[in-house]
C-alpha cells in the first residue's frame, strides 16, 4: 500500500472506507512505541527504500521510533537481522552477507558441458 508520502510499503495500512479514518504501520505492531506512530513519520522511514533495493525474504526488520529535542524531532531507526543464518545485516539495502554469498550470481554461473 502507498504511504502518505507515495512510497509503497508493505507494513503501512490505510483505511479510509465509509467514514473510517485508520493508519498503521504494522512494522510497529505490539511494540512498545507503537502509540507514538503518526504518518507524518513516513516522509523520514527508510523501510519503502530498504524494500525497494532488497527483497530478501529472510530480511526481517525491528523498527523504533527516536525522539530528539524533547520530542520535537523524530525519526524512524531500522534495525535488521537475518532469519536464515541468524546474524545482524549491517547494511539492509545491500542484504545479509553471508547469505549473499551462497547465493550464486548470474554473472558466476557455471558452464554447462555437453
Amino acid at each position: 500500500m502507498k504511504t502518505p508520502i507515495g512510497k509503497e510499503c508493505k507494513y503501512y495500512y490505510a483505511d479510509f472506507h465509509r467514514g473510517h479514518n485508520t493508519q498503521i504501520c504494522r512494522l510497529f505492531e505490539g511494540s512498545q512505541d507503537a502509540p507514538f506512530w503518526q504518518p507524518n513519520l513516513c516522509q523520514t522511514c527508510p523501510v519503502p527504500d530498504i524494500l525497494r533495493a532488497n527483497a530478501a525474504e529472510t530480511l526481517k526488520l525491528e523498527a523504533t521510533i527516536i525522539r530528539k529535542f524533547w520530542g520535537f524531532k523524530q525519526y524512524v531507526k531500522v534495525e535488521a537481522w537475518c532469519s536464515q543464518c541468524f546474524t545482524v545485516v549491517a547494511d539492509p539495502m545491500r542484504g545479509c552477507p553471508n547469505c549473499s554469498r551462497a547465493q550464486p550470481s548470474i554473472f558466476h554461473l557455471p558452464e554447462q558441458q555437453e
